[in-house]
């Protein structure tokens, strides 16, 4: 893998890390309640993004961390964005989560071959 895909895939690791431990704090738990999910949900949401973020940073030791840490964090963002999609938000909601999928999907493409 090329230095700007593990650019890209460090930086994915993080941001996964940081919203991941977002989830557990108060400020997300209205939005949760808009979208209509239990408590629970925002508490397992948010550990599916801090072991994609994780994973995502082992991946640098050990690729096939990379192929599921990318994995998980497709099909999170996948739920995100029809999530706010079931809500009706505008289109500003899904900028992060469409940039955070694209970016996702493309080390998943690359760490194919690493499962």
């Amino acid at each position: 893998m090329g230095t700007a895909a593990f650019i890209i895939q460090i930086l994915l690791g993080l941001a996964f890390l940081f919203f991941g431990f977002l989830k557990f704090g108060k400020q997300m738990d209205a939005e949760f309640t808009r979208y209509g999910y239990p408590r629970w949900f925002r508490f397992f949401t948010g550990a599916v993004e801090l072991v994609s973020g994780a994973f995502l940073l082992a991946g640098f030791w050990n690729e096939g961390l990379a192929a599921w840490g990318s994995l998980l964090a497709v099909l999170t963002m996948l739920g995100a964005i029809v999530t706010h999609l079931k809500v009706k938000d505008a289109g500003g909601k899904f900028t992060t989560p469409v940039v955070l999928l694209l970016l996702s999907a493309f080390l998943f493409y690359l760490n194919l071959g690493n499962f």
